[in-house]
């Protein structure tokens, strides 16, 4: 899921992490992490600069929860209370830490760890089990079934891994004590306060306990593994019981990614990208980069900058993106990536993950032909 606002400069991965994916090419973590122990304030140093545990004596985590219970309505003794039992988990910290310069990203290995036979084998069984509603949510929103299950697959594998982090300690360890060191941390921190609003005025203002839910170590929670506020307002109640559950509900996760795709402008019928090579003598790579991986160049615009097309992608009438992906020391790897491909990446910042989602979801429909 998304995790951070974009960047015109991220073609690396990102639901924030996506630097730390490549650079280990692992799933996210969702290993139970161990409570940080109070620290002692050293002489000259206010509470409030230091890392938790008790957000509960920090005045800039009190100042939000009274700023949040104006906004929302809600008692702001109830939200004081709610936040002051959040805890600072040090794993969370560290797993949004940016990784140590000279480590190259490799999709080749990232791609292993998601288009692989354990994954492949769930992403059978859900079809199968929910082919229905997969069928019903590509009718209503247009976006393909295997797209919906290459997402689920690389988010969760179709639930078995949701996340054991408390999500109210993962956002508050990322709201008040995101990692000074990272080049973004101001602006990070203000999208984790917004997450944490969010989730405060959905869970206190819905009768849920905010303390109970548990999702990744940036707070995505369910199956899809949405943000709060991606749950707010993409999540749908698909299956009709009068709910919206991410969590206990494959219909639900399985229309609300739909849904979300379709909110960010998925085109039925529209290649995700097309395969390409390069013609040196004409290859202009500084301009063709320039965009990153929005969408900027017709057809004839990647020709005339030395991207050889063929086949179907001759006959293209949006725009395209050319979309690098590095193999450590081997070659990059490149494609063409169209309209569609670029809402994947709304669901997650990162080329990488984009191409995962639609190889996974490819090879799990290969494997259900007979």
């Amino acid at each position: 899921m998304n995790l951070l606002p974009p960047s015109k400069h991220w073609r690396q991965p990102a639901r924030l992490a996506c630097a730390l994916l490549l650079a280990v090419a692992s799933l996210p973590i969702t290993a139970t992490a161990a409570k940080h122990g109070k620290k002692p304030v050293r002489a000259g140093t206010s509470q409030a600069a230091l890392p938790g545990p008790d957000y509960g004596q920090r005045l800039d985590a009190l100042q939000t929860a009274d700023d949040i219970a104006l906004r929302r309505n809600l008692d702001p003794v109830r939200v004081r209370e709610t936040l002051a039992q959040a805890r600072y988990v040090a794993a969370i910290a560290k797993a949004v830490t940016p990784p140590a310069a000279g480590v190259a990203k490799n999709w080749q290995l990232y791609r292993s760890r998601f288009v692989e036979p354990l994954r492949i084998r769930a992403g059978v069984a859900f079809w199968q089990t929910h082919r229905e509603t997969l069928q019903r949510a590509e009718q209503e929103t247009g976006v393909p079934v295997e797209i919906i299950v290459g997402v689920i697959g690389v988010e969760t594998i179709y639930g078995q891994h949701m996340g054991n982090y408390r999500v109210i300690d993962a956002l508050a360890t990322l709201a008040f004590d995101f990692p000074a060191s990272h080049p973004r941390a101001t602006e990070r921190s203000a999208y984790f306060k917004t997450e944490l609003e969010q989730y405060l005025g959905w869970t206190l203002g819905s009768g849920r306990d905010p303390l109970a839910l548990k999702g990744s170590y940036a707070g995505a929670m369910g199956l899809p593994q949405f943000m709060p506020s991606s749950w707010a307002k993409y999540a749908v109640d698909f299956d009709g019981d009068g709910a919206v559950d991410l969590v206990g509900s494959p219909a639900d996760a399985i229309g609300s990614v739909a849904n979300y795709l379709k909110a960010f402008n998925w085109q039925p019928g529209l290649p995700t990208h097309f395969p390409l090579s390069f013609d040196a003598s004409r290859l202009d790579m500084v301009t063709l980069m320039a965009p990153d991986i929005l969408p900027t160049f017709s057809v004839a615009g990647f020709q005339d900058k030395g991207v050889v097309l063929t086949g179907e992608a001759l006959a293209h009438p949006g725009k395209l993106a050319l979309i690098e992906l590095q193999n450590g020391d081997a070659p990059a790897s490149y494609v063409a990536g169209t309209d569609n491909f670029y809402a994947i990446t709304r669901y997650n910042w990162s080329s990488y993950y984009a191409l995962a989602v639609i190889d996974l979801g490819q090879a799990v429909a290969q494997a259900m032909r007979p």
